[in-house]
């Protein structure tokens, strides 16, 4: 059994006349510790297949699992419990709370788990062991975003979501990042998403999906995974 499955998942807003397909009879599937790459344009659907993945939003029909228990039908409770216990969330823009450093940022999401990664460990982790009593306005966006993925670690995550996690970071700073996620995730053993409009990071992926319109066009295993060093766009 795949480690994430989506079968047939419709997300509509509206009804009668007005109704908008956000997705429509998506199904695909990922194995256990792949990192995947969704790539797609704005407005295709990616951050709202994110979304309900992530138990941040409720599928309209359709079935999502998660290790062969069914996301879409968990009640409220258990929708917080998943969120707070299997998945990590990083974002295009940081979300730190301004007044707290960076340690207490991972802090915490550290103290949301039973067995978390320490946040010190964890701001170590992304290379800011110096910088971990700085607060977000001293830190430059790179380490902003490194801060946030060190905050998605700290829960010790089995799924982590990343939405646009570049999008606000230059060229360099953004390959690094990049990096930075791949190889985490690698050593532990984590299944990761990353969603993207920029199709060139798409070979540094296991697999390779693509959504236009609220479906998928096509979703691959990458037999070539390239570094994310030898990318350029």
């Amino acid at each position: 059994m795949s480690y994430i499955t989506f079968e047939k998942v419709c997300k509509t807003y509206g009804s009668g006349e007005s109704r908008v397909f956000a997705l429509r009879d998506v199904s695909f599937s990922i194995d256990e510790g792949e990192f995947a790459v969704l790539l797609g344009s704005s407005g295709a659907g990616k951050t709202t297949l994110l979304n309900m993945l992530g138990g941040m939003d409720f599928v309209t029909s359709g079935r999502i699992t998660f290790d062969g228990k069914e996301v879409s039908a968990f009640s409220s409770r258990q929708l917080s419990d998943y969120r707070r216990h299997d998945v990590g969330f990083v974002f295009q823009f940081y979300n730190l709370i301004p007044n707290l450093t960076a340690l207490e940022n991972v802090e915490i999401a550290a103290q949301l788990v039973a067995d978390p990664i320490p946040a010190a460990e964890a701001v170590s982790m992304v290379g800011l062991a110096e910088r971990m009593n700085n607060f977000p306005a001293q830190l430059s966006g790179g380490e902003q975003q490194r801060v946030a993925i060190a905050r998605a670690l700290a829960k010790n995550p089995r799924l982590l979501l990343c939405d646009e996690p570049t999008g606000a970071l230059d060229y360099v700073t953004g390959k690094a990042v990049l990096k930075l996620i791949y190889d985490l995730t690698r050593e532990r053993g984590t299944t990761a998403i990353i969603i993207t409009h920029n199709q060139a990071i798409a070979p540094m992926a296991d697999r390779i999906m693509r959504i236009k319109s609220g479906q998928i066009l096509s979703n691959e295993k990458n037999e070539h995974v390239i570094p994310i060093e030898q990318i350029e766009w």
